[in-house]
């Protein structure tokens, strides 16, 4: 490896870059979750919508393997759509509503426990779409298209 690097760069240059580069890369995980908007439910049942403007899109889709759910809401010419009404319901023998919400964006981060989910969507304008999905051995994807 010596040839592939300057005589002056030792073992201690090679540990201050390193750390340099983890410091760095702390950082900008840390801009990229400040990025996102605030988490709405409470408990095991939480969510998170957003992916307006770049900053908060590339923070939502950064996200996404980190959580347990993720929807996706767009046109079918692929235009991104905000304002859609979600229910979730399952998770639980009662087959209740774990969340119902507005996404205010086109990502959505969602936090449940495992479990089968069925997925409610109503668009602006009226068009509904349903979906189920089991939650649990990694994350999932929903993606409406309306």
């Amino acid at each position: 490896m010596s040839h592939l690097l300057p005589a002056s760069f030792t073992p201690a240059t090679l540990r201050r870059v390193l750390l340099a580069c983890v410091c760095a890369s702390g950082a900008m995980a840390a801009q990229a979750q400040g990025a996102m908007p605030p988490w709405q439910g409470a408990g095991s049942a939480r969510y998170v919508c957003g992916g307006i403007g770049s900053d908060e899109s590339t923070a939502m889709r950064a996200a996404m393997k980190e959580h347990p759910l993720a929807l996706l809401f767009a046109r079918a010419d692929g235009a991104y759509m905000a304002n859609v009404d979600v229910t979730i319901k399952g998770g639980d023998a009662n087959n209740a509503a774990a969340l119902a919400f507005r996404a205010s964006g086109p990502v959505c981060l969602v936090d449940v426990p495992n479990g089968r989910y069925v997925i409610d969507v109503a668009a602006p304008g009226g068009a509904v779409k349903s979906q189920t999905v089991t939650v649990g051995g990694g994350p999932k994807t929903a993606d409406f298209r309306f």
